[in-house]
């Protein structure tokens, strides 16, 4: 039996089929990769198609012995849906499509994932992107988040959500797409350093206290 994990695979319920779930950056796919997903789960008489709270499209209900098969006729990569690594990018579709997005979230969304996803962290980690303050992209519960203003972006750190969950904090603010690009690599980098083994960034943050994340990351 596999383990979640592997071949990119999420054991359900009933314990003897899987899930897989291909990658699909900031959520944005083509219509020829849709067709593909479409066309793989027929083909496979799959239980369902699922829309993730990550912006993937799941493939529930596949055997063991059809995992390898699918993921060939997919020509995709898995997205990280499980492990201690970067999970998912989340970006709302800011100026690039909405009227009340302020600043280009999906560019910078599609920056982030591309350097970061499925990178391996202490805990697991995920990031948000909102072009505005409605934050569309559940910034408040993300590891790192940035939100958009007219006078650029604010950065957000130590959210989660689950059984214990915590509201992001404030770092700081007014930032440029540059600046918050730096910011972020230097958080991640001092939780990589100094966060431990299954350690959330929040509780290291409570951990060291908020000031002291600050003096690290700023």
């Amino acid at each position: 039996m596999l383990e979640d994990g592997d071949k990119g695979v999420i054991l359900q319920r009933d314990k003897t089929t899987y899930a897989v779930a291909p990658h699909i950056p900031c959520g944005v796919v083509s219509p020829d990769k849709l067709r593909k997903i479409a066309d793989v789960a027929e083909k496979y008489n799959v239980a369902a198609l699922k829309i993730t709270s990550a912006a993937r499209i799941a493939i529930v209900g596949l055997r063991e012995d059809q995992v390898d098969d699918v993921w060939n006729d997919l020509g995709m990569v898995p997205g990280a849906g499980v492990g201690l690594c970067v999970r998912s990018i989340k970006a709302c579709p800011g100026t690039t499509f909405c009227k009340r997005g302020m600043l280009d979230s999906l560019s910078m969304g599609l920056k982030l994932d591309e350097i970061y996803h499925g990178l391996e962290t202490p805990g697991k980690l995920k990031i948000g992107v909102s072009g505005c303050p409605n934050q569309c992209a559940e910034v408040c519960i993300k590891d790192i988040g940035l939100v958009g203003v007219k006078s650029g972006w604010r950065l957000y750190a130590g959210g989660s959500g689950g059984v214990k969950p915590r509201l992001a904090d404030e770092i700081t603010r007014d930032l440029s797409d540059d600046d918050a690009m730096r910011l972020i690599e230097k958080i991640i980098t001092v939780y990589k350093e100094n966060g431990k083994a299954k350690q959330r960034l929040g509780v290291f943050i409570d951990s060291i206290g908020l000031e002291e994340f600050k003096k690290l990351i700023l």
